[in-house]
């Protein structure tokens, strides 16, 4: 009996084995099967399949604010045997500039000319632009030497970008370099030029004591400006690409150019100059040019109000600056941004007096609703 219990038992365990190894068996075939499949599988995860598609995920990713993706993408394309085309390149390099990568925006300049692509005037644009945002003077300088080297030649769009480029670093003499420039080709100033003077004056160090004087000269100067060599051609890709001049020239209302109502246009000096007394924190300067403004007949933007309530917080004027938030929120929709404008300024020193205005702009009233488009 001892015996017979064995042999079943033995054999029991060889049906076993038997059964694990067919269900190994099987488990490899599908394996095979599923390596048969692997190019269905990559064509269900893969996101683009041609230029036209990857140029779509390129302009999705710039709506989504996510310019870090872009090199991704690009390195995903050309595993794909994609072959990138001038337009490719265009909306990546917007990217970068609207995302201030200057780093990836010099390296898609490369890979285009790795494949045959000269950068055209419009694309030396961008760079340039990126240039300013990221504060980085000498290379926009290189850019023009280039651009000159390569016989693109240079539009009025151009000279704008390389001043405002300049002023971001505060290098008044290379802008009023430029200015000469635009001058011997011919080109007059228009308000874009002025509030690149403006910017360069405020970040120029040291600080100069004729800032706040050279603010107001401009600001005069420039109500006879000309639009000078502003053909139709000069913006009509910025347009398709969804770049306003307020991005492209790196000016303070860049952020807010795409919301409505936030800023009148026309107004782009006023802007630029109450942004700079607020930086500077120049009582006088911010008061003189609101006399200015009123004697103009012109109405307050909520950027301009958001500028002039900064300006009076840092100079210590908190009963001013309340005020102009009051007369502006009684009249129109106020932002969320002025709000925290008006809470953060006020908390400047911790005084008494400002922490509570602070508090009471915190408790928002339930009528209130956020404006944002």
């Amino acid at each position: 009996m001892g015996l017979l219990k064995n042999s079943l038992l033995l054999q029991g365990q060889l049906r076993q084995a038997t059964a694990q190894a067919a269900a190994a068996a099987a488990s490899a075939g599908v394996g095979r099967r599923g390596v048969a499949t692997s190019t269905e599988e990559y064509m269900r995860r893969n996101y683009a399949n041609n230029v036209s598609e990857y140029n779509t995920v390129i302009g999705s990713l710039i709506q989504q604010r996510r310019p870090y993706l872009l090199r991704d993408a690009y390195d995903d394309m050309l595993l794909d045997g994609v072959q990138p085309v001038r337009d490719t390149f265009h909306n990546l390099i917007v990217g970068t500039m609207k995302g201030s990568r200057l780093q990836d925006a010099f390296y898609f300049r490369d890979q285009m000319r790795e494949m045959g692509l000269q950068p055209d005037v419009n694309l030396y644009n961008f760079l340039i632009s990126t240039c300013g945002k990221c504060k980085n003077s000498d290379a926009a300088i290189l850019l023009l030497e280039e651009m000159k080297a390569h016989g693109v030649k240079l539009k009025g769009e151009t000279y704008i970008c390389l001043l405002n480029a300049l002023a971001a670093t505060g290098r008044t003499d290379q802008v009023y370099a430029i200015v000469r420039d635009m001058t011997a080709a011919g080109l007059g100033l228009n308000k874009f030029c002025y509030a690149g003077l403006i910017t360069a004056f405020k970040n120029k160090t040291p600080a100069s004591e004729d800032t706040p004087a050279k603010i107001l000269e401009f600001v005069q100067q420039s109500k006879g400006w000309q639009y000078v060599e502003r053909v139709a051609n000069d913006s009509a890709e910025n347009i398709m690409m969804n770049v306003s001049d307020e991005e492209l020239y790196n000016l303070p209302t860049a952020e807010f150019a795409h919301r409505r109502g936030f800023i009148f246009k026309q107004l782009t000096i006023y802007h630029v100059a109450i942004h700079a007394c607020a930086d500077l924190g120049s009582k006088e300067t911010l008061e003189a040019l609101l006399d200015m403004f009123t004697k103009e007949n012109f109405n307050y933007d909520a950027f301009i109000v958001m500028q002039a309530v900064r300006c009076y917080l840092r100079c210590g004027d908190i009963d001013s600056a309340v005020k102009m938030f009051e007369e502006f929120s009684s009249s129109k929709p106020t932002p969320a941004e002025l709000y925290v404008t008006l809470a953060e300024g006020a908390m400047i020193g911790y005084t008494p007096r400002g922490m509570e205005v602070a508090q009471a702009t915190l408790v928002i009233p339930s009528s209130f609703v956020l404006q944002f488009d």
